[in-house]
């Protein structure tokens, strides 16, 4: 009879990471082996952690988000797969992250200084400096009130130089602002 893997349950706490969406076919045969309170399935396999849940982001005291599927699935519940090499430390005082936009999509996310795909080039910041950021980069992204202080033609352009200042340097966005005024 093959032993049931389940890792301990600190192992998660005050962790990050990133859940790759799956299909939900992933876990035929696999039985639970975590049911919390809120709802999330959790399903441990010896290369890593499938969860099954409707909310993602923060967690009690670890943050783990979700990448969708292309094309999004319209289900609220979703299932997400990470191997055990991705979930990182965290914690409030370290600058454990840094910023990666996407200006197709006008998105902003953080990621964790430990992801192999760190190129070193963005700025590492602290939790509260990259929440922050995010929040102002999601303004640029979103609004455009910002855009009628300046002399500019082409407002995506100006929005991206001001976005890689804010990803690229530790300039605030006032001093970013200032330059192209």
């Amino acid at each position: 009879m093959d032993k049931i893997f389940r890792p301990n349950p600190n192992s998660f706490k005050n962790t990050f990471c990133v859940f790759d969406e799956i299909s939900i076919d992933a876990i035929n045969g696999l039985k639970i082996q975590y049911d919390s309170k809120s709802g999330s399935k959790y399903y441990y396999t010896k290369t890593g952690m499938y969860r099954l849940s409707n909310h993602w982001g923060r967690l009690a005291n670890s943050k783990w988000r979700l990448e969708p599927l292309e094309p999004e699935t319209i289900s609220k519940i979703k299932l997400g797969y990470a191997s055990w090499d991705r979930f990182y430390p965290d914690n409030a005082i370290e600058e454990l992250y840094y910023l990666e936009a996407n200006y197709l999509k006008k998105t902003v996310n953080y990621q964790h200084r430990n992801n192999p795909k760190y190129d070193k080039k963005a700025i590492l910041r602290t939790s509260f400096e990259t929440t922050k950021r995010i929040k102002q980069i999601r303004n640029l992204f979103n609004l455009t009130s910002w855009a009628n202080y300046f002399d500019c033609d082409d407002i995506d352009l100006l929005r991206e130089k001001i976005i890689n200042q804010l990803i690229f340097t530790t300039k605030t966005l006032e001093e970013i602002k200032k330059e192209f005024i």
